[in-house]
């Protein structure tokens, strides 16, 4: 098995339960379908580079999974048919780093340090 990072973009106008229910629905996805969630990262909600299907901002989902060949066709037809899905990236990994979250929103006490 391999490891792999899997980002999803999800419409900006989604309820907070909306997004609680596309996050479970994905987890879930990857661990019936013989893989393994190692992490999951809410990155919130961020601007766009470019419009995308008329959305200028996207909730981005991270997550950080080991799996295999079935494991990734399985995600790739579920998103595919999901319309609160926007855009997805999956990128393949020798090993992962779970120490590290890059889109990490600091609280203002802390930055003021």
């Amino acid at each position: 098995m391999a490891f792999y990072e899997n980002t999803i973009v999800a419409k900006q106008d989604l309820a907070e339960k909306e997004l609680k229910n596309l996050k479970e629905k994905y987890n879930d996805v990857i661990n019936t379908s013989s893989g393994k969630v190692i992490k999951i990262e809410e990155w919130g909600l961020l601007n766009l580079a470019n419009k995308i299907k008329n959305y200028n901002k996207g909730f981005y989902i991270h997550y950080k999974f080991e799996g295999s060949k079935k494991t990734l066709n399985e995600i790739e037809k579920k998103i595919k048919v999901d319309g609160l899905i926007i855009r997805h990236l999956t990128v393949k990994y020798r090993s992962l780093d779970t120490k590290n979250e890059f889109f990490k929103k600091e609280n203002n006490y802390e930055k003021k340090k």
